[in-house]
């Protein structure tokens, strides 16, 4: 069995593989400041609670954006497991061809993600991932990646609304039953919710006027489902296409 990681600035999400089927889903929070005995700790006892036998997983993968909790998470792994893991990073394989300008600066989630999407779909292609900030990618229809946007994540503008606003109350992620509101909490609501779908509704157009392809679009991340019911574009919501591409990653690595 293959363990695969997903390390994310809010939460590490975990798929186990058995061959091609993703048998087990975990999740924790990321916390930076967490050993690798804390984390060998926290690995066992999810494998106690679900019944998972670690001893058939004879493979892992590892995609980071938290460098602090690379290293211990592959020592903790190791000590579990004891299996050495893959980091997703320059000298690795992944069959996608980063036509950007410093393509070591791409994070290995955005790649993996946009790798498991286009062996799903195929291209041209434009991903949406849905995490702490919000990344919308352009993948060709040669699985080359050609770049994208960066936007404040939905839970990062709320706080920022909160935060700065005196007046304005903490509100649930809620879309309201019309953009124009009456109140402060559904107006709150829908200049988050409706703004973002406008915002993602908006960038699609851009990208497909400015690459002159109509692409095939997919969304993944925790709020995507949310978001992408009040897109007018069609947009598949894929929740496991980060794990799905370090699969795939990890086939092309493994000796």
């Amino acid at each position: 069995m293959l363990l695969t990681a997903d390390v994310g600035n809010t939460n590490i999400k975990l798929g186990i593989f058995d061959g091609d089927e993703l048998r087990y889903k975990l999740r924790f929070s990321t916390n930076d400041k967490m050993t690798s005995d804390e984390f060998a700790v926290e690995l066992y006892t999810f494998f106690q609670i679900y019944d998972i036998d670690y001893k058939k997983i004879d493979g892992s993968i590892i995609s980071s954006v938290v460098p602090k909790v690379t290293q211990p998470l592959v020592d903790a792994i190791e000590i579990v497991m004891g299996v050495r893991s893959l980091i997703i990073g320059p000298g690795l394989k992944t069959g996608m061809d980063l036509k950007i300008d410093r393509p070591e600066t791409l994070g290995g989630d955005i790649v993996c993600g946009c790798v498991g999407t286009y062996e799903k779909y195929g291209g041209p292609l434009i991903v949406i991932f849905m995490g702490t900030a919000t990344v919308v990618a352009y993948v060709d229809e040669n699985c080359a990646y050609r770049g994208g946007i960066i936007a404040p994540g939905v839970g990062i503008s709320l706080d920022a609304l909160t935060s700065r606003g005196a007046l304005l109350p903490a509100v649930d992620l809620m879309a309201p039953k019309k953009a124009i509101c009456t109140n402060t909490v559904d107006c709150m609501r829908s200049g988050i919710m409706n703004g973002t779908s406008c915002m993602l509704d908006g960038m699609i157009d851009l990208f497909m006027r400015e690459t002159g392809k109509s692409c095939k679009i997919v969304a993944t991340g925790g709020l995507a489902p949310q978001m992408i019911q009040n897109c007018t574009h069609e947009i598949a919501y894929e929740e496991n296409i980060i794990l799905n591409g370090l699969k795939s990653i990890y086939a092309k690595n493994h000796r």
